[in-house]
């Protein structure tokens, strides 16, 4: 069975992962925002099961954001200034050494791009957190939970740590017991921003199909995941030729990633992973390898039932 390949790869990897994936197009719009999916019609892996999405939140966020300008809400040229106390350590404006000021569509770009949890905070405060909670709401994805932004996250496990800064986590969570590591609010699905594979894969349809706002604002979401920058989960199981526009999420034992596929000849397949490896560190590349590994098997699989 293509579910025992897939468990057999995350087990080599030293993971257990939960997936899912499906064909965008294949089942009606109102379908989807139902919850009704196909069942022989997708690969399913605890598809049901709650999961922490991380910065897998973003995309929401960014649709959000997307809807509001859409709507003539928000200037997307509005200035923002990211400040020594905005930052929050990483990629983008998350890591600058001085402050910056930029459009609230370049802080969307950076959230969606490069993760940065700076620009994503900065977005959050400005359309409101309320609005992306109505949001997956409106959308059907009714066991989705945004319960805050990555400041919110990160001053959870400062605290949970009894660390001041990152700095002192760095020192102070690879001695914690690996059992009061997995007690940490963020690894919890029922505690932090957490959703179910099939929610994610629904979402993610509803985007490709227009139907998760007005058409410019999907229009946006999709442009904005196709140019994410990291490549090293979904993209490294698909051959040169085939599109992927995605967005990861990571947290210390935790690697995700969500995203459609798309073939030259059309086809497009909507797949989210998470798998949760058996060590809590935060970067295992062989746990990110099977991400692509098994969203690819699980895609051939649909694709040779021609789905």
């Amino acid at each position: 069975m293509v579910e025992d390949r897939i468990r057999g790869i995350f087990a080599r990897a030293g993971a257990d992962g939960l997936l899912h994936a499906v064909p965008v197009g294949t089942a009606s719009v109102a379908a989807v925002a139902a919850g009704t999916e196909p069942g022989d019609g997708e690969i399913a892996i605890g598809a049901d099961e709650p999961v922490v999405i991380a910065s897998i939140f973003k995309v929401l966020l960014v649709l959000e954001f997307a809807r509001q300008v859409a709507a003539g809400q928000l200037d997307p040229r509005e200035r923002v200034r990211v400040t020594r106390g905005d930052r929050l350590g990483g990629w983008g404006t998350a890591g600058c050494a001085d402050d910056i000021e930029l459009s609230l569509r370049d802080l969307a770009f950076f959230a969606m791009t490069v993760s940065d949890n700076s620009a994503a905070d900065l977005l959050l405060a400005r359309i409101g957190l309320d609005t992306v909670r109505l949001l997956a709401g409106e959308l059907g994805l009714d066991r989705t939970r945004i319960v805050g932004g990555p400041r919110d996250v990160l001053e959870a496990m400062l605290a949970e740590v009894g660390a001041r800064d990152e700095a002192e986590f760095a020192l102070r969570y690879p001695e914690l017991a690996e059992e009061r590591k997995r007690r940490l609010s963020a690894l919890d699905p029922l505690r932090t921003n957490a959703s179910t594979p099939r929610e994610i894969t629904r979402l993610l349809r509803l985007v490709w199909q227009d139907e998760a706002g007005p058409p410019q604002a999907c229009s946006q979401v999709r442009e904005l995941m196709a140019r994410q920058a990291f490549r090293h989960r979904l993209v490294s199981g698909f051959p040169d030729g085939v599109a992927v526009a995605a967005k990861t999420g990571t947290l210390p034992g935790l690697h995700m990633e969500a995203g459609v596929i798309r073939y030259p000849d059309g086809g497009l397949y909507a797949v989210a992973v998470f798998a949760r490896s058996r060590e809590l560190t935060a970067s295992r590349t062989e746990v990110d390898a099977a991400i692509g590994a098994t969203a690819r098997v699980a895609v051939d699989f649909l694709r040779s039932a021609g789905l």
